[in-house]
């Protein structure tokens, strides 16, 4: 499914990744991971004011810039990896629930895995939209339909179910942007096939 094309003509796309203190380092990771080597560019934002963020299993990353310099509404796409008390940390940041309401209006990307899918049901996303979530989260999943797959795709909303999911979820976004031959030849190159 192709919903981008022109903007991949064009060069000009770009998607965000959200972390929060208490990250899936996994999600986080292998998604920005995959749609790097695709060729889609996704630029890693801090939500806590600081570029360093601690993920739930003792790792830190450093961000490539922070919520308030991100150019959040010129982004086709948001990425909420999730982990505790990362996907928390999310659900109470209030500029990006503002984002992702934005980018829900306007149809973009919005993807979102583990505890994360929380986030987008907790402000109204799901209404009507099949999502999957980390097992004992169904209950946050507000409104929409819960699926027991590892990936579900609804329109513009992708929601996966955890770790296990991470490389799914990832080539599942990056099938949005580029073509079944690069989704093959980054598969190849990582022995996936």
């Amino acid at each position: 499914m192709q919903l981008y094309k022109k903007e991949i003509l064009d060069n000009r796309f770009m998607l965000h990744i959200f972390l929060a203190d208490g990250f899936e380092e996994i999600e986080a990771l292998t998604t920005i991971d995959i749609l790097r080597r695709c060729g889609v560019e996704v630029q890693i934002v801090s939500v806590t004011g600081t570029r360093l963020i601690h993920g739930s299993h003792d790792m830190s990353i450093m961000a490539e810039t922070v919520f308030r310099k991100c150019e959040i509404y010129k982004s086709h796409g948001i990425i909420l990896p999730g982990g505790m008390p990362g996907a928390r940390n999310l659900f109470l940041h209030e500029g990006l629930r503002k984002a992702i309401l934005h980018h829900h209006d306007c149809k973009n990307l919005i993807a979102a895995i583990c505890a994360a899918p929380m986030v987008l049901g907790k402000h109204g996303i799901l209404k009507g939209h099949r999502a999957t979530c980390y097992p004992g989260f169904e209950h946050e999943l507000e409104g929409a339909e819960h699926v027991n797959d590892l990936v579900v795709e609804d329109g513009h909303i992708i929601t996966a179910k955890g770790p296990r999911a991470a490389v799914d979820f990832a080539f599942a976004i990056a099938s949005r942007f580029v073509d079944a031959t690069t989704i093959a030849r980054v598969k190849s190159d990582m022995l996936f096939l």
